[in-house]
């Protein structure tokens, strides 16, 4: 071994003792007669000194040391002298007397500085991934995704669950995005594709009696990408045989606060997760993904604005529109400036602009009109605005967020701007993870073309209650579907599935799939519902996303070890790329030139 210790490792234990330690040149400061080197692992960094009075040759030698070399050093551990000490690494107390070296490896000067403390464009950052990665950081962020995942196979496995590999070259079935596909050499002209989920592989695995499943499992989907998605994800994929909905949200429950509470005991977790309907959340937030870590619920304001005497909002209301608004806190700081750029904000979701009231500061008694102000303040009575209060809750120093128009435009808009408002009034705390089910989705919602289509996956099992509409009423019929929603985002979807092939046969034909199309694309699932099949449900939950949240990231792209950029490109290995003609050939597949 070139090493006995990691450099992060060095204690005193080990003072006075002769050790050898490996690394990369991180500093290297010459102050004439001594040389000092930081010298890094993983672990950490531990400080080295050339001394000539110890070894001249290798003083010498490292004099030749830049950034990046690769070493190996054999010395002795020495405490530092006092008021050399640095507090602000693990081994600050220590140094290491070296009398011999090898360089190992040399580098070329680096195209940016390892370090937390230099800002560097992401670009060239997955450019050269590998130099990225070595920051201490990056380190960090990899070895807490591990830790998490080394939770959830010991925990899961204790729980009863069996870790089971499912195929990547499956079969394309229509599961909500574009797939991946990989053409075949030996049935020329045929396509496998890769997995968007492996939902239909974990059913089989609940009718084969495997019980309870899981998988840390590679997702594939061709679409357009953002912070919180990637072509190719990881999800922790579990099913169960012989569960209502409430046994498949406690299991994860139960994983989720004991993960949490052993990867990082800073953060605070409630031991219950709240449960919103569908239907609330988006009445309460505007979104069926909504930070319950601050308050500004939104209000129904559509009554009150029946009796308000304005142009802009009569017609609206005339249109089918609604009014809807919420609450900011001691926010009357805010001028006109703001108010013209939180226009601008919600006018980005379609928004057609953005009521507000700005209530006086310092008011003991009855707010009145004239402790106002807003652009359609002089369209009020103070009839209106008793209303308005009272439906709110508004009080002296407050400011009322309002929008008028189509439902979806106006929930979209203000949910949008009330995450933004908390942003950046700096009212969220950063170390709570709220946890919050949404449930009672609608099982089938209609597309641009106006037909019914499955709202999350055709395998969700509709509430048995509302079976009978599924030929007479789609959009009446809701799912035992349910989402875990966190901080504002979805870490993961899930549903008890359908387990009869009747039933399973029925939605289907509301999404408009003909008989041989069924056969064709999910026939093999069909046949097993005719072998005794047991109820069952599960989840897939995002593990890039629950490993950002850890991190404090916003981008999935800082805890995933190589990443595609926003175009799907990896900037290290240059793909997606060209394949020579001998392989076009191979596989029968001729390539299309595009006209300019």
């Amino acid at each position: 071994m070139y090493r006995d210790i990691m450099c992060g490792r060095i204690s005193s234990s080990n003072e006075g003792k002769k050790i050898n330690l490996a690394g990369w040149v991180s500093k290297r400061r010459d102050h004439g007669q001594l040389i000092f080197i930081d010298l890094r692992d993983k672990s950490g960094i531990m400080q080295i000194v050339f001394n000539p009075e110890v070894s001249q040759s290798t003083h010498n030698k490292s004099k030749e040391l830049r950034s990046e070399w690769v070493i190996s050093v054999s010395g002795t551990v020495k405490r530092r002298i006092e008021g050399a000490e640095n507090p602000d690494i693990e081994t600050g107390n220590y140094e290491l007397i070296v009398d011999s070296m090898e360089i190992l490896s040399k580098s070329k000067t680096p195209p940016f500085e390892i370090s937390d403390t230099n800002e560097v464009s992401e670009e060239i950052r997955l450019k050269y991934r590998f130099l990225d990665l070595r920051r201490d950081s990056m380190q960090k962020k990899m070895s807490l995704r591990h830790k998490v995942t080394k939770f959830i196979w010991e925990n899961l496995s204790l729980k009863g669950f069996t870790h089971i590999e499912t195929p990547i070259l499956i079969k394309s079935t229509p599961e909500g995005a574009r797939d991946y596909v990989v053409p075949s050499r030996i049935k020329n002209g045929s396509f496998y594709a890769l997995p968007q989920s492996p939902q239909q592989m974990k059913q089989m695995l609940m009718v084969s009696g495997c019980d309870r499943y899981f998988q840390i499992a590679r997702c594939f989907r061709d679409e357009d990408l953002r912070s919180d998605r990637q072509p190719e994800h990881t999800q922790l994929d579990l099913e169960m045989s012989f569960v209502h909905q409430e046994d498949v949200m406690e299991a994860v429950e139960s994983l989720y606060i004991d993960l949490i509470k052993d990867v990082d005991n800073k953060i605070v977790v409630d031991s219950v997760f709240e449960k919103l309907s569908y239907a609330e959340s988006m009445d309460r937030f505007g979104t069926d993904k909504p930070d319950l870590r601050f308050e500004m619920e939104l209000k129904n304001l559509t009554d009150i604005a029946k009796n308000i005497n304005s142009n802009v909002i009569t017609n609206s209301l005339a249109s089918g529109g609604v009014l809807k608004g919420f609450v900011a806190k001691n926010s009357n700081g805010y001028g006109r400036k703001d108010f013209d750029r939180l226009t601008e904000i919600v006018k980005t979701q379609g928004a057609g602009g953005l009521i507000y009231i700005s209530l006086a500061e310092n008011i003991d008694g009855p707010i009145n009109l004239e402790d106002s102000s807003g652009p359609l303040n002089k369209f009020y009575t103070q009839e209106n605005l008793n209303d308005i209060l009272l439906k709110t809750n508004a009080k002296s120093g407050d400011v009322i967020f309002m929008i008028i128009g189509e439902d979806k435009i106006v929930n979209s808009s203000l949910s949008f701007l009330r995450n933004h408002i908390a942003e950046e009034k700096n009212i969220i705390d950063k170390n709570i993870m709220k946890f919050v089910w949404i449930t009672d989705f609608p099982l089938f919602e209609k597309d641009a073309e106006n037909n019914w289509q499955a709202a999350h996956h055709v395998f969700s099992s509709p509430k048995s209650d509302d079976i009978e509409y599924l030929e007479k009423d789609p959009g009446q019929v809701k799912a035992d579907l349910f989402d875990l929603v966190c901080n504002g985002v979805e870490l993961g979807s899930g549903s008890i599935r359908i387990h009869e092939r009747k039933l399973q046969e029925k939605v289907f034909d509301v999404i408009g799939y003909s008989k041989e199309e069924v056969n064709s694309l999910f026939g093999h699932l069909l046949d097993a519902f005719e072998y005794g099949v047991p109820p069952h449900g599960g989840m897939g939950l995002g593990l890039d996303r629950l490993v950002a949240m850890l991190s404090r990231e916003e981008s999935i792209r800082e805890v995933i070890a190589f990443p595609k950029t926003q175009t799907a490109s990896d900037l290290l290995f240059g793909s997606p790329d060209f394949i020579s003609t001998d392989q076009l050939e191979e596989l029968s597949i001729n390539i299309i030139e595009e006209e300019e």
